[in-house]
């Protein structure tokens, strides 16, 4: 078995792809970490993430650096959204993705392109999402617990900016799948979230 999970940033699509991953069993791979990755690479090297070569030379990333705590910033989620408009970028790390997704047994992947580029054969697509001032909320409180010291504005800025990038690029751009099963999460808790995915995965199972 197959799902797919799709959602732009802080729609809370990581909590409830690794909620499902472990419900149902499933190997899971957050798709979001290798653009993560790709974006520090670069950073790390004086490239520019905006530039398609420098970009493709930080698909060479250590596999270490999936470890690495750095990569959850939000700065780096930044980065990582600049990286992934290139679709040489993209090219390269697809396989890596398709062979995760198609391993025996299956998997549970979660990302942007998983439904419609990575996996259109999955056996459940979910899309999940919430307005940009709900996202840009979650980020704001979840950066304060960290003790940064950050301005909800320009967190909601970042977010409208990464929804734009990842909406308009021309290769494989952010969307719900034909058949994907669709979950607000803007008034929901992560409890009730959980449950109403784990919910809407079944009951797609059922018809299957």
């Amino acid at each position: 078995m197959i799902i797919a999970v799709d959602g732009p940033t802080a729609s809370g699509k990581g909590t409830l792809a690794r909620a499902l991953a472990a419900h149902f069993g499933l190997p899971f791979l957050d798709t979001g970490l290798l653009y993560r990755a790709v974006g520090c690479h670069v950073q790390l090297h004086k490239g520019n993430p905006d530039d398609a070569a420098d970009a493709l030379a930080g698909c060479g990333f250590p596999d270490s650096l999936l470890d690495d705590p750095v990569l959850r910033s939000e700065e780096v989620g930044g980065l990582a959204s600049r990286v992934s408009i290139h679709p040489g970028v993209r090219a390269a790390l697809n396989q890596r993705q398709v062979d995760f997704a198609n391993q025996p047994g299956g998997a549970l992947l979660d990302g942007r392109d998983i439904g419609t580029v990575i996996a259109p054969h999955a056996d459940v697509k979910l899309f999940v999402t919430a307005p940009a001032e709900v996202r840009a909320k979650r980020r704001h409180h979840e950066m304060q617990r960290q003790g940064m010291d950050v301005e909800f504005a320009n967190i909601l800025t970042d977010i409208g900016a990464r929804d734009e990038r990842d909406t308009g690029r021309a290769d494989a751009p952010l969307k719900p799948a034909e058949d994907a099963l669709l979950l607000d999460t803007g008034d929901l808790t992560i409890g009730d979230a959980v449950q109403a995915a784990i919910a809407l995965v079944e009951s797609r199972l059922r018809k299957s």
